[in-house]
């Protein structure tokens, strides 16, 4: 399969995951580390204030990681949208259909048909920065949290496991750490040796009828063991009694 090719299928399956813009952006880190270097960084942290009060958000965004806890604040836009909002079914499937305008016809009708059969009926996103606006802090990375909820639990594991194992399969991705406590989450990083100034880690799983996609990055090398902490936490988050969707 021809590179162009091949990442246009990574952005639709990550699309189609619930990961939006930042699934797009897991893709490009990657393409950059395996075609050409990646010059000068342009990755920066976002400018929040430590002790600002954000409303309760009810529904499926009162399932994301609040902000505050652990020392997380504000992250950077995600996309159009802001670093945190929360969009209808029919608004996310809407926007899954439009990012995969620039893939070959044949494909496209085909992906368009999955996001239809998936019958997507929320979702949520918020970004992060974790625990500092300093950029001289080794470990400080910022990560997007997107949770898609769906009709039946049944087409949230299928099409985690579809994503997993297309994702296994490609020979530009390596695999990321295990989440404590959550077989069924599978995390990707670049390739090694990519020599890359921006590093990022991906990551899906899914719990009950949401899926769960979290995209990390960081001034290389990013603290895999912080931001698995985070998947972790997100992912108990959800399974806890009492907050199931």
């Amino acid at each position: 399969m021809r590179r162009g090719t091949r990442v246009a299928a990574v952005v639709g399956c990550v699309l189609l995951a619930g990961a939006v813009v930042a699934g797009m952006g897991y893709t490009a880190v990657t393409v950059r580390s395996a075609d050409r270097d990646p010059g000068v960084p342009s990755w920066k942290f976002p400018r929040t204030a430590a002790g600002e009060e954000v409303p309760a958000p009810q529904g499926l965004a009162g399932l994301l990681l609040p902000y505050g806890d652990d020392g997380r604040l504000r992250g950077p836009d995600i996309g159009e949208f802001g670093s945190d909002a929360q969009l209808s079914g029919a608004r996310a499937t809407a926007l899954q259909k439009e990012s995969l305008r620039g893939l070959p016809r044949s494909q496209r009708k085909r992906l368009e048909k999955e996001v239809d059969r998936r019958r997507i009926t929320g979702m949520a996103m918020r970004s992060y920065t974790s625990g500092s606006v300093s950029i001289y802090q080794d470990d400080a990375y910022t990560a997007s949290i997107v949770l898609a909820q769906m009709d039946n639990r049944s087409a949230v594991r299928d099409l985690a496991r579809f994503q997993t194992e297309f994702l296994e399969s490609l020979d530009i991705l390596r695999k990321g750490p295990k989440i404590k406590g959550h077989k069924n989450a599978a995390c990707f990083l670049p390739p090694k040796g990519a020599d890359l100034a921006i590093d990022t880690m991906f990551c899906s799983a899914h719990v009950g009828n949401v899926l769960v996609t979290v995209t990390a990055d960081a001034v290389a090398p990013i603290d895999t063991k912080s931001v698995a902490g985070l998947v972790r936490e997100q992912l108990d988050r959800i399974d806890e009694p009492g907050k199931a969707v």
